[in-house]
Formats: structure tokens, sequence, C-alpha cells
């Protein structure tokens, strides 16, 4: 029997990442004089703990198949314990449909059997365009089943932008809604015009109509294509945990989108770390307000699995769905954008239903106002408040409540509760640093810094885009473009992104202070803060906000506004009023905006 060296979990690692030609984390591992990239920590069975059956085995090698002590982590043995140990517990809620863990797997079966027969394979990539319907899910574990990579795209995005992604992804099959159907037919025309080969265009329907849908250019309905598979299928698992599991482009805050990569390590060991800090016990029931397509749906998809839990799709969300749905179905948690609970507070009351019962609702994606926080809770909803990016999986902190915050003032609560807090359990480090000095910053909640994240849970790199990798994982840590400070405590608070802090005069100003009190404007619905270019200051606070029904404001109005809440070189200077442009996952898109800001020239 070898002993299975160190040297032998690099090759593993290297061979995953080469696999998507991530060529910086492969090459990566011959830089650790300056720690950008870790050699993986020796394996407790190295401390010759010998047994015929350990981890040394060729067949740890392959898989872990016939280990006793050790097997790669993958997301997809969390759907396998949902169908031993909860066989009838419904699965999947859809409408009028409904599944149980047992059928779900044979489903995930079967298609992972079906993937197979069209010639996907160890490495293939497997896209989607889809809202967050059953198949969607499915997808999810049915994918690596068949040892394909999951890329799902966001389901906003317009013809010419699915077909660069898909170009760039080198996808070989393409899941796509009925709805979204023709986003897909202009993606794939215009890809059909650089590319020879293009994906395998398979078509999910649904109940409402989808049967007038022109499928001539589709080579597969879904049911049909599940059918062609066999439940007795072998699965195709990871020959290492740091295979990946999926590519998720970032969400379009930027007009560069990235793709993330997932390994299979990563993505079981962020949804444990995502379940707890959800605080989500045995059989959950969980509404899908979250994109599956941002982030795997923060790793939920496998975690409400990993529960034996119950998972309540959403084709479309609105405040009646929502009420709705929890009420009907015993809702217990639910996710979303400061703009979900915004849209929430903010609903019709012949659109709510009381709340007979606790749901957690955890929101993240963007800082979120303390006055949204508030008003959810009045409401009935129990808010926590998770901060993370594409490359942390998702979520990464929390910001977990102390008991000595039970005796500080409301509004004050609501303050810290809108922190980003701490670290999850399966996040190693996160810090605030120079990103000059990689020093940290003091923790005295003034010094601004970048937050920087480090650990198991932190992305493989960026597919290939060695350049975009180096850079992200610069001394070490992961460079989150994020601006904030840290607290004595500990815990870290966001002020801005780096691109959106405002310079006026030499001062800086943080746009998300400005936008915190925009929100406690009773007109205002919305707001966002950007950077208008100035002769004589540099830049000035330019305010683009949305009102509420029914409510009325002029520009003067809500400058003195925030006058009277701030220093007066903080207030904007300009305030346009209109509709926010926002990605699917519904963060503003400042981008945009700044765009705007731009061409409007200086104000002086």
């Amino acid at each position: 029997m070898q002993k299975r060296e160190l040297g032998s979990e690099v090759r593993e690692m290297m061979t995953s990442l080469q696999l998507l030609n991530i060529n910086s984390w492969a090459s990566g591992f011959n830089m650790n004089r300056n720690r950008t990239f870790c050699k993986p920590r020796r394996q407790a069975s190295r401390l010759h703990v010998r047994s015929k059956h350990s981890h040394f085995d060729s067949a740890a090698e392959e898989g872990g198949s016939g280990c006793t002590n050790y097997g790669p982590l993958s997301p997809i043995s969390f759907l396998e314990r949902a169908a031993n140990f909860s066989a009838h517990t419904t699965s999947i809620v859809y409408g009028n449909s409904k599944f149980h863990w047992a059928l779900t797997h044979q489903r995930c079966l079967k298609l992972a059997s079906a993937l197979s027969r069209l010639g996907v394979s160890r490495g293939h990539l497997v896209a989607t365009l889809l809202p967050n319907v059953p198949a969607m899910y499915e997808l999810h574990f049915a994918v690596p089943m068949a040892g394909a990579i999951l890329c799902t795209l966001n389901s906003r995005l317009d013809g010419a932008m699915v077909s660069v992604l898909l170009e760039h992804s080198q996808a070989k099959v393409l899941f796509v809604d009925y709805q979204l159907l023709e986003v897909a037919r202009r993606a794939l025309n215009l890809l059909s015009k650089r590319v020879r080969n293009l994906p395998i265009l398979v078509l999910i329907t649904d109940s409402d109509g989808s049967s007038t849908i022109d499928t001539s250019s589709v080579s597969y309905e879904y049911e049909e294509l599940l059918s062609t598979g066999s439940s007795g299928f072998e699965i195709v698992r990871p020959n290492s945990e740091f295979d990946p599991i999926s590519v998720n482009y970032t969400s379009g805050t930027t007009s560069r989108p990235k793709g993330v990569v997932f390994s299979h390590r990563g993505a079981y060991l962020n949804t444990l770390g995502t379940i707890l800090l959800f605080g989500m016990g045995f059989m959950p029931v969980y509404l899908w307000t979250v994109p599956m397509f941002h982030c795997n749906g923060w790793c939920l998809p496998w975690g409400v699995a990993a529960q034996c839990g119950t998972n309540v799709c959403l084709r479309k969300v609105s405040p009646k769905d929502i009420f709705e749905k929890v009420t009907e179905h015993k809702v217990t948690h639910m996710g979303g954008a400061p703009t979900v609970l915004n849209m929430i507070v903010n609903s019709a009351l012949t659109d709510r239903r009381p709340l007979t019962h606790k749901v957690v609702v955890v929101t993240g994606g963007a800082p979120p106002p303390p006055q949204i926080l508030s008003k959810m809770e009045e409401i009935g909803f129990s808010v926590s408040h998770l901060y993370g990016l594409t490359e942390t999986y998702g979520p990464g902190t929390s910001c977990e409540w102390r008991p000595e915050w039970d005796s500080v003032a409301p509004e004050e609560k609501y303050k810290r509760k809108a922190r980003q807090g701490i670290p999850h359990v399966t996040m190693d480090a996160i810090d605030i640093k120079d990103p000059d000095t990689m020093k940290s910053v003091p923790a005295d909640g003034k010094t601004m810094g970048e937050v920087m994240f480090r650990g198991n849970t932190v992305m493989s790199g960026y597919l290939r885009d060695s350049e975009a990798t180096e850079e992200a994982f610069r001394g070490g840590w992961f460079h989150s473009g994020d601006v904030g400070v840290k607290h004595s405590d500990g815990y870290i608070e966001i002020k801005d992104r780096l691109k959106d802090i405002i310079i006026s005069g030499g001062e800086n100003i943080s746009s998300v202070e400005v936008e915190t009190v925009l929100y406690s404007h009773p007109a205002v619905l919305e707001a966002a803060v950007v950077a208008r270019p100035d002769d004589h200051w540099g830049q000035t606070p330019c305010a683009f906000v949305s009102l509420k029904e029914g409510f009325s404001a002029d520009a003067q109005e809500i400058i003195d506004f925030c006058r009277d809440h701030l220093p007066h070189y903080m207030a904007p200077k300009t305030v346009i009023f209109e509709d926010l442009p926002k990605t699917a996952t519904g963060k503003i898109q400042k981008f945009v905006l700044r765009e705007k800001a731009k061409a409007m020239g200086s104000l002086t």
C-alpha cells in the first residue's frame, strides 16, 4: 500500500481546475512564497493512522468509493440522504404539482442518464436560462450527477449577452424556459455566426399556455428528454472534491460579467454554513424568492435537500404571491435582496395576509436600509442579514445578534442589524485591510479599508481569466471591491463599493450613508447615489430617486431633507426622479446610473 503524498492532492486540484483552463489557479501552487495560493492542508489520516480501508487506497483517488474514512465532499450526497431518510416528504411544490424526495431523486438520476446519452460527460458545461421552476431545482443535482458543470444564466439577460456567455462557457446543452425561448433563439442565432457547434436546446414547458409555442428550433422537450434516461444510472462522482460543480457569471452590477467557478468541496461547505446562518432546522419549508441562478440560490437548492425540507417554487415574485405561499404552505424561511423586502413593506394592504407563524427572512445582496428592517419586523417577519459575493458562493458573513444589543434604542438596534457582521463557520477569515499595504485597519468603526476574505468557501477562480484571478487573490486574500469599517467587537460594516465612493473637495462620501437617509424620507421608495463630475469639487453626490405611489416631492425638498440629516457636503447636489435599473436579483445597477451622471457633465 502506498502512502498518498501531499503532491497528489495538489495534482488533483490542478487537474480539476485545468478542466476549465483556470491557469492562474493551477500555476498558483508554484507561487506559495507570496501566499497568493495555498496548498491544501495535510489530511488527518497522514498521522500514520492506517488500515486497509484508509483513504490512502487507490479507491480514494477514484472518487472515494469503498473508503471507510474519506470521500470527496459533494452536495450530491444531500439528495441521496433526503431520498433515503425522507423518501415520502414533499420535496417540491409548484402550483398544483407536488413531488417527494424519492421521486425527485429518481428524476435527477434519469435526467443525469439522459444527459450522458446526449454526450455530456466530465468537464462539460450545461447552461440554463430558467426561472425558479422545478426543472431548475432538479438540474442542480442532475448535472453534477452526470459529471458535468452547471452554468445558470441570468434570466433577465438579452439575447446578445446570453450569446456571449454561451460562447465563453462553451456550454454543450442549454435548458430554456418557454417564456425565454425567443431570447435563447436570438442568442443562438448570434452565436451561430461565431462558432460551429451550437448547444443542444432543451425546452421546459408549463401548464399555462406553453403548448402554443413554436418548438421548431428545439432539440428536446424536458419531460421527453428525462423519460429517455434510466433511474438505475450510476452517478459520475467527482474524482476530487476540488472538481468544479458550477460556473456562475457575476450578476451584472458591472458591465463585464466574469465566470466564477465553484467546486464540489466549496459548495458542500458553504451549504452547511448557509444552513446554520439561516437557523434552518430539520424539514424546513423554503420559499424560492432568491433566483436559483444567483450564486446557485445561495447554495440552498443543496441546503434544503440536506435538511430534507420542502421547496416552494415561484415563477415570479410579487408581495401577493409571497403572502399567499407563506400562509398556504406554512413557509418557515425565505430570502431576498433589500429591494424584495422594500416591495413587501410597501405592498398594498389588500395583498397582505396576517402571519400566524414565525417566518425567517434572510436578506443580502446590498446593504439593507435600517428602516426597511424595522418595517419588516413590524409586519411579523424575523429578519437576519448576510453578506457575500458570487466569489464567496453567496453568503460569507452574517450579522449575528448579540445579547447586549437587546437594551439599545430601537433606531440603534436596526443600525446594528444592518451591519455585515462576522464570517460564517465555513469561511476561515474576513478582514478590513488597506489594499495597498495589506495591513488591517484599526477596529474603530471609522477607518475605511477593503473587505477581504480567505477560506474554503472562496471561489476556485474565474473561468478562462487568469489575469482577473491573479488580481482578485493578490496578497493571499480575495479582494471584494467593497469598502468597509471594522467595529470594536470585530463586526464589519460595508460603507460602499470602491468605485462608488464619492470624492468631493477631498472628502470621501459614502453613497450608502446618503442612501440610508434618503430611505428615511416618507415619500422615497428607492434611492441610489452616484458621483457626478464637477469642475470645482471634482465630484458631487447625485441622487436617483423613485417615489412611493401617491406621494410627491421635488428635488429641493429631497436636498433640504438630506442637509438636515447629514453634513452639508454629503447632501446630494442633484436629484433625478425615475425608476431605478436593477439586476434580476434586485441589485440596483449603479454602473448605468454612473454613466447617466457622467453624461450630465459638471454642475458648476
